[in-house]
């Protein structure tokens, strides 16, 4: 009985897993029955009960009359009760873009093969000199302490550069004079600026991203695509777009300026075109800009367009000098001077031509910018966070592996190895999904979902490996100057969580809410089933779909269990996958069989109000962005070759986030209303217990040993970033870090003199250093190379470990330009 018990499950979850039709269902209950029976000697009207209870709901399935009769028909009603409402905006946010790896992990079975076809990130020739020389000279014209402490500018060298060099064109095709460089490579310059200076990188990225360019290429006129991109690609404009109105800013697509529809002169013609009155705020580069993107509220109250009183949002290109456009005072973003600021009009006349796409595209504003914001989304905010992280590494390793308290290097410390491994893990997670979120973009995805989870998680890691950072160096990190590579940054922060939709939302409202509904494979036929007005057709798009949808939910309950039973054993990985990181890849399809089901029953039991659980939404945002986040890690380690210096860093950062995953699932279990199937989902995901632990102190001391160690692992770390002159603070520590392993080696060999007390011990001060090198040297202990490297070793270390001072009577006004 036990046997038949066991093949029973094992059978219905194999069934279940393999999403068996209802006839495959009849057949093996038959086959289960009759074997069963005559193994077990179970008389005849014992075995026909069993049958009529299990033949009777596989019939119903079965005989499609029947069950659309009894079950889909009652379910469309429910299911069109149930629906959540969508506006016009939110169809048009959900609608745009593409879906991509998001849609895999919503599958509960993602299909590694298609990740692993994307080619590993590569540079053209023309792509890494360009990275090699105009990007290195830009960097080395500015920093963050010269550019906000004395010019609040970028330097007019710098401009100049930045408009002469195509920095403003790099997405522009060549047909108009820009670079057309990919994504992957935007993604890089916009990384090694912002390791330099958050101005740079932003007076880059900008016009690059959410902007008339983009706009332009995807749905101008071949007029203004003619009349723009070659002047954008020359930097003769200077562009900006604005979105941001002071009553409209999370809630963009509320915006209350206003274009009505009217006819005017223009160029001493009459011509149709709109009298449009904005204001507008935390517009990037609006005080330098010569053409302003703006995005208005069309109406047309007189039906001079013929179609509709309320069009919608609109999208049209200004110059900025002309009538009537007021450029205003500056803003003033945590003392980041990139160039940020309002901008204003009222009853300003522009004729219908300067709309972007023309009278067509008139109303579809929304639309553009939704599927423009999802490239630019993936590549400019990722991608800076990276770069400032990735200073914040380099400078904050170097400094723990040489900077010594107690007779000993701090790096070595428990206390300090736990935030370093934090930093190491983190960057190495963040780097990795802004390579695969680039790469999406350059085949062809515009990935809505996947950039919101890039944007929201880069940028919150950036915040962790900075604050990590700022401990690590504690007084000098506090104390402002030139020497100080993380303070800047450090204010900064804030800049990232905000813009390009504040984390906050992002993570509410975005990933999970539009993600449940565009990514599933099941839900958006359902709305299109249930919006259908003819009942018949509706009844039938609905059956094929509601019984797909019930074996895809069930094969992901099914598979939950499985992977919790059996630890993720029983799951599939790619056999092409490292030995070391298939059990990651388990536990991603356990993970994300979990999360199906638990997106599934969700919809199921709140209904319409989920959009309103803000907190599990979050949540099940949470688990879907971690899924992709590893999925990111593992595609970056087989892109590298399986670099084993670098199997610490994949393994922190998988296993912290799994462990972050899992507690989402476990913190939404815990807040939902229904407790009684929360507790079946708890069953069922984890049956065994909660499998999936933070990384240990010991992997935690790898990572921080491997930042601190000189080689390829590291250098693959900070890759790809500016590493100032000589004469930088952070040049200094990289130099004295570069250093540290020969020194350690001289110590250690020196040891025995020390301890009998024949030498005094090596001094904790650098400045001392050289006149103890000199007394090692005068008794023969080391050579004169050996002296040299001491030498410079405490040159340099003493550098980096200096802070800033000034005079008692400093005066910021004389290094400040005065705002007014």
């Amino acid at each position: 009985m036990i046997i038949w018990l066991i093949v029973f499950i094992a059978s219905a979850l194999a069934l279940m897993m393999a999403r068996a039709s209802a006839w495959v269902w009849l057949a093996a209950e038959a086959a289960l029955i009759v074997l069963g029976g005559a193994a077990l000697d179970i008389d005849w009207p014992i075995r026909v009960l069993l049958a009529i209870l299990l033949f009777t709901p596989t019939l119903v399935v079965a005989i499609r009359s029947v069950r659309q009769s009894l079950i889909t028909r009652p379910a469309l009603d429910t299911f069109a009760m149930m629906a959540p409402r969508m506006s016009d905006t939110e169809r048009d946010a959900i609608e745009a873009g593409t879906t991509w790896w998001d849609a895999e992990l919503f599958s509960g079975k993602p299909d590694w093969e298609r990740l692993f076809a994307l080619p590993a990130p590569r540079l053209t020739p023309e792509e890494q000199a360009f990275l090699d020389h105009e990007v290195e000279q830009l960097c080395a014209m500015v920093s963050d302490w010269d550019t906000s402490v004395k010019t609040q500018d970028l330097p007019q060298q710098a401009w100049k550069f930045i408009k002469e060099r195509g920095f403003l064109g790099m997405i522009i095709p060549r047909q108009y004079g820009g670079k057309e460089f990919s994504a992957y490579m935007h993604s890089q310059v916009v990384m090694k600026l912002a390791s330099r200076s958050s101005a740079a990188a932003i007076a880059v990225m900008v016009p690059n991203s959410l902007g008339p360019a983009e706009l332009l290429l995807h749905y101008g006129t071949e007029a203004q695509k003619d009349h723009y991109l070659p002047r954008l690609a020359r930097g003769q404009e200077i562009p900006c777009f604005a979105l941001t109105s002071p009553y409209a800013g999370s809630d963009a697509a509320a915006i209350p300026d206003i274009g009505i529809v009217c006819k005017g002169r223009y160029e001493g013609r009459e011509t149709l075109g709109f009298r449009v009155t904005w204001s507008k705020r935390y517009i990037t580069l609006a005080p330098v800009a010569t053409v302003l993107g703006l995005a208005f509220r069309a109406r047309d109250p007189h039906g001079l367009l013929g179609y509709a009183m309320e069009p919608g949002i609109t999208c049209a290109l200004i110059p900025t000098d002309h009538p009537g456009v007021v450029t205003g005072r500056r803003h003033w973003p945590l003392n980041a001077v990139f160039q940020n600021g309002p901008t204003e009009g009222t009853d300003v006349f522009i004729p219908m031509e300067w709309v972007i796409g023309g009278v067509a595209q008139v109303g579809r504003g929304w639309r553009m910018l939704m599927e423009c914001l999802a490239a630019g989304r993936a590549i400019s905010l990722p991608s800076s966070s990276v770069g400032f992280s990735k200073m914040a590494v380099r400078g904050t390793s170097a400094y723990a592996a040489m900077r010594r308290q107690f007779k000993i290097e701090i790096g070595k410390f428990e206390g300090v190895q736990e935030a370093l491994a934090r930093m190491g893990g983190h960057l190495y997670m963040m780097d990795a999904t802004r390579r695969l979120s680039a790469l999406a973009v350059d085949a062809g995805e515009k990935p809505s979902v996947i950039s919101a989870i890039s944007k929201y998680h880069v940028t919150e890691r950036g915040r962790m490996v900075v604050n990590d950072g700022m401990d690590v160096i504690g007084g000098k990190g506090i104390c402002m100057g030139p020497g100080n590579f993380l303070a800047r940054v450090y204010q900064q922060i804030p800049i990232a969580i905000t813009v390009e939709g504040a984390n906050i939302l992002t993570r509410c409202l975005i990933i999970f809410g539009q993600g449940a509904i565009r990514c599933h494979p099941y839900v958006l036929q359902e709305l299109a089933a249930a919006s259908e007005e003819d009942r018949e057709r509706a009844v039938q798009a609905f059956d094929r779909v509601l019984f797909a949808h019930l074996s895809f939910a069930a094969a992901n309950a099914a598979r939950s269990l499985v992977g919790g039973i059996s630890g993720g054993w029983l799951l599939p990985a790619p056999s092409q996958a490292a030995h070391a990181t298939r059990r990651y890849y388990r536990a991603v399809v356990h993970l994300s069989s979990a999360f199906a089901l638990l997106t599934d029953v969700s919809m199921a039991v709140l209904g319409g109000t989920l959009k309103f659980r803000e907190r599990i939404s979050a949540r099940l945002g949470d688990v879907l962005s971690q899924l992709y986040l590893v999925s990111a890690v593992l595609k970056r380690f087989e892109d590298e070759g399986r670099q084993e210096a670098d199997q610490a860093y994949v393994d922190w950062s998988v296993q912290d986030a799994l462990n972050r995953a899992q507690e989402a699932i476990v913190e939404t279990l815990h807040n939902f209303p229904n407790r009684p199937v929360a507790l079946l989902l708890r069953v069922l995901i984890f049956p065994l217990g909660l499998p999936y632990r933070k990384p240990s102190d010991l992997l935690g001391t790898l990572v921080a040993k491997a930042m601190q160690t000189p080689g390829a692992s590291r250098d693959r770390l900070v890759a790809d970033t500016y590493v100032p002159g000589e004469g930088d603070p952070l040049a200094c520590g990289e130099l004295a870090f570069a250093l540290a392993p020969v020194v350690q080696q001289l110590e250690q060999r020196l040891k025995p003199e020390i301890k009998e007390e024949r030498l005094p011990p090596m001094p904790q001060s650098l400045r001392e250093l050289p006149a103890w090198s000199a007394l090692v040297l005068q008794r023969g202990l080391i050579s004169q190379q050996e002296k040299e490297v001491l030498d410079a070793f405490a040159h340099y270390g003493d550098l980096s470990v200096q802070v800033d001072d000034f005079a008692a009577d400093f005066d910021r006004a004389e290094n400040m330009a005065e705002v007014s």
